[in-house]
């Protein structure tokens, strides 16, 4: 009789570390809140020619763009706010329209600022490339419902001919969201990037919004701190980055507030760094132009 011999089964190696030993980004947790508020309420554009800087959002159906809006402003108000219409369930965009919103300050007056809502982007319907870059010269009012079959003509009333450095946008926010960047159809990419395009040639500086980063690490849904140091955020900033064009350092993640009933510090730490980078971005934009 042959003598048994036991094979023991190899143990698999341990699980790569879901996070790197420090942060890639530096972000101070412990930095009070007002801190961040006091920068954006003492902040005044650069340019005489413009009492308000121009922000566009723009990104696929979807990505939050609308959310962040609200979270911008739930941030600088210091409750809940809902400003702006949101869906979470069509599928479809819920913005129709060229909507511009002012935030206003808790003393007095709004911020020297606004954010433009428009339609998402779809791979075969949607709004059209052409009423994005009109928008980008401002060239279309506020209000202007958009045709989804053809772009706006000059004949249209909400058709400014007219414009000039304070109706022009200042900065491009493109909105992308971390649990999707993946599977976002090379049409509507294709749309983004002529988007940017026009862009860069017209000089706009532009930054990524990339939300829902909860959503896709669970180091960053239990906390928030962890987002600089997931590697699953920075994989999905790098994808972002190819995927888009833009360079890392230009690509913010964020948690846009969607459950919570009260502030968060960890959110508006994240919201608050972001709009201040894009405020001094729009800034630079047009003291560029003075």
């Amino acid at each position: 009789m042959w003598p048994f011999t036991y094979f023991r089964q190899p143990v698999p190696p341990p699980p790569p570390p879901a996070e790197f030993d420090r942060p890639w980004r530096t972000v101070n947790w412990s930095q009070p809140v007002q801190d961040l508020l006091i920068k954006v309420n003492d902040f005044q554009p650069g340019n005489s020619e413009v009492d308000t800087l121009r922000i566009l959002l723009h990104g696929p159906v979807g990505a939050g763009k609308s959310s962040f809006i609200n979270s911008v402003d739930t941030a600088l108000q210091g409750h809940i706010t809902n400003r702006v219409p949101t869906d979470a369930i069509s599928g479809k965009s819920f913005t129709l329209e060229c909507k511009t919103y002012n935030l206003t300050k808790c003393t007095t007056g709004f911020y020297p600022f606004t954010f433009t809502d428009i339609m998402g982007i779809q791979a075969t319907e949607g709004i059209q490339t052409d009423d994005i870059i009109k928008i980008l010269h401002g060239h279309i009012k506020n209000d202007y419902v958009f045709n989804p079959v053809r772009p706006i003509t000059k004949e249209d009333s909400k058709y400014d001919k007219h414009s000039s450095l304070k109706d022009k946008i200042h900065c491009l926010v493109s909105v992308f969201p971390a649990n999707q960047i993946s599977s976002i159809p090379e049409d509507v990419l294709r749309k983004m990037r002529e988007v940017r395009e026009k862009a860069r040639d017209m000089g706009i500086p532009q930054v990524i919004i990339m939300t829902k980063v909860d959503e896709i690490c669970p180091l960053v849904k239990e906390n928030l701190e962890k987002v600089y140091t997931s590697k699953k955020i920075k994989e999905k900033v790098k994808e972002c980055s190819v995927r888009l064009g833009i360079t890392e350092s230009y690509i913010y993640p964020v948690k846009n507030y969607h459950e919570e009933d009260a502030t968060v510090t960890k959110i508006d730490i994240l919201i608050l760094k972001a709009l201040l980078n894009i405020v001094n971005f729009a800034n630079a934009y047009v003291e560029d132009h003075k």
